[in-house]
């Protein structure tokens, strides 16, 4: 197994604190993804834990979560009501040709082979319909969260690169940002930071150094030190592009 499919397949061991920690998804970013209001037929591409699911689903579309870990796909239908993702990948979707108006990914589509990601998800796509990619990103602007930016960088996160394309398939992608943020305490920013996988796929010595470091940051920074809780605000960014019509 290559260094990306195994660092993909890192967060089930996880998953349960994955779900409940990781943040959703503003309903606006989700609506613009998907191209417009419902009713539409949806693929949630990489589901994992179905976060991104739950806010598809209470948005009012209708929704397919596809997912390779088994684990993850555990979690997903235990956190999601009557719901269960298909086994399946960005690189072989367990649907028919033309058959969903929209295909959505949440946190994932950097795990996947683009060039046979996009061919399947034109596949599946009717024509038209639309293909995006979702980000929540840390919003470095605050102080602190620039300084955890820092603890993340030195553990080994990446900032991966955003797509500029997806195929010839697809019109020009194009690209919006949104407002975004969550409630934590100060365990709960440990938490979810021991969901990442540059956290997951490292030694011992190498986690206890990073969990070491995110309680000072939350004992010692100015802007937590003393608080019950506090807001860590994102961006959520949202790259689409639809397919070609004939």
């Amino acid at each position: 197994m290559d260094a990306k499919k195994h660092n993909a397949l890192s967060f089930g061991a996880v998953a349960a604190r994955y779900d409940r920690f990781r943040p959703s998804y503003p309903r606006e970013a989700i609506e613009w993804a998907v191209g417009g209001p419902p009713p539409r037929r949806v693929v949630d591409l990489g589901a994992g834990t179905g976060i991104l699911t739950r806010g598809l689903i209470a948005a009012g579309y209708t929704v397919t979560a596809v997912e390779p870990d088994p684990e993850m796909r555990a979690q997903l239908a235990a956190a999601t009501p009557e719901r269960t993702a298909l086994a399946g990948s960005a690189e072989d979707i367990p649907l028919p040709d033309g058959s969903v108006d929209a295909v959505v990914a949440g946190q994932a589509y950097h795990w996947f082979d683009p060039e046979v990601a996009h061919a399947q998800a034109a596949r599946v796509l009717r024509p038209g319909g639309y293909f995006a990619a979702i980000w929540n990103l840390r919003d470095s602007r605050e102080r602190w969260v620039a300084a955890l930016d820092r603890i993340a960088r030195s553990a080994g996160d990446q900032e991966h690169d955003r797509p500029v394309s997806f195929g010839p398939r697809f019109d020009a992608v194009r690209h919006r940002e949104f407002a975004h943020e969550t409630s934590l305490t100060g365990a709960q920013l440990v938490e979810m930071m021991t969901t990442r996988s540059y956290y997951l796929t490292a030694g011992p010595a190498e986690r206890k150094r990073f969990e070491a470091a995110l309680t000072e940051l939350v004992e010692t920074h100015p802007d937590l030190a003393g608080r019950d809780s506090f807001t860590l605000p994102y961006r959520t960014w949202v790259y689409r592009a639809s397919t070609l019509r004939s």
